[in-house]
């Protein structure tokens, strides 16, 4: 079996027919039918049905192989790569998942200043869900991706960053507002938005199941912002787990974020990747980065008991913000 025969499979199984496969590719259309045959005869299986009028539909072999031969055309060329790379300093394009809601709290300050301490290195992200983000990974489509540790799927390796705690979002007008820390029996009666990303509101449910509430929920959202402006409407309270540097929603009304007085379960972050897989030097590089500036600078979003009470903020003095 040859990287040469996988590339034509990839490339015919990416394009969806043997004349596509060999325009991308600058071969002649016979041989990458032959180097698809061969390959098939090596494995003893059928990859690919060919048919003239809708092109080639991949069987159950062929959809088993696709992932795992992208992630041996990957390695080969990664291995082309830091052998070119042997006393140099690590360089390329390396793409990172993030999941939605971490995002906006750990991802500005990564682009913005990971380039500064490898400036060879092209980084991008890619953002969705942890079973989105769990795909890609295994597709190679990102080599790493920082995460909740929760719902690790089979066949992804997670390493710990740091562990947080999630607080409850109050409206400032709210009668627990002014309270330090907040047990969450005292909201049992109260309706509640719910942040709805998974792994979020199953984790925040159990939260309160464990203090022994069932939460009464008026609205579901995937939206971390919408949460937060229907808190500060009044239309409930809110768990969440990141906070922002200032404690007003988008149309600048006031909120309260709150300790949670009961024993939490914390939540880990951290970086997943493939499970076996080696990791090219941009995305080792990369998580030793993380390593110490995610790190070192989590309480800044991760624990309210250690953040400053909110300022007061009027609506000018947002929009000056």
């Amino acid at each position: 079996m040859s990287l040469r025969q996988l590339d034509y499979f990839v490339t015919a199984a990416e394009v969806g027919t043997m004349t596509g496969a060999a325009q991308r590719l600058y071969v002649s259309q016979s041989a990458v039918s032959a180097g698809i045959g061969e390959l098939e005869h090596q494995l003893g299986v059928q990859l690919v049905i060919r048919a003239k009028a809708k092109g080639l539909t991949l069987t159950a072999a062929g959809r088993r192989l696709l992932p795992e031969a992208r992630a041996l055309l990957a390695r080969s060329e990664e291995l082309r790569a830091d052998l070119r790379e042997v006393g140099q300093a690590p360089a390329g394009r390396l793409v990172i998942g993030c999941f939605a809601t971490l995002a906006p709290f750990l991802l500005p300050r990564l682009l913005e200043e990971f380039p500064g301490a490898y400036p060879d290195i092209t980084l991008d992200f890619v953002e969705g869900s942890l079973t989105d983000l769990q795909r890609l990974l295994r597709n190679g489509d990102c080599e790493l991706a920082l995460i909740y540790g929760v719902d690790i799927e089979p066949g992804i390796d997670f390493d710990r960053l740091y562990s947080t705690e999630p607080h409850v979002l109050l409206a400032s007008e709210h009668p627990l507002a002014g309270k330090e820390a907040v047990r969450l029996a005292d909201l049992g009666d109260q309706e509640m938005v719910m942040l709805d990303v998974p792994p979020s509101s199953r984790y925040f449910s159990e939260v309160l199941a464990d203090a022994g509430v069932t939460p009464v929920v008026r609205h579901r959202t995937e939206s971390f912002e919408l949460v937060r402006s229907l808190v500060a409407r009044g239309a409930g309270y809110s768990l969440l787990i990141q906070r922002p540097a200032l404690d007003v929603s988008y149309e600048g009304r006031g909120l309260r974020a709150c300790r949670i007085a009961d024993r939490v379960a914390p939540l880990s972050v951290g970086l997943a990747h493939t499970h076996g897989s080696h990791l090219t030097r941009r995305a080792a590089a990369f998580a030793a980065y993380c390593r110490t500036a995610v790190t070192g600078t989590r309480a800044a979003q991760g624990r309210v008991a250690k953040l400053p009470a909110p300022t007061p903020v009027t609506r000018a003095g947002w929009a000056h913000a």
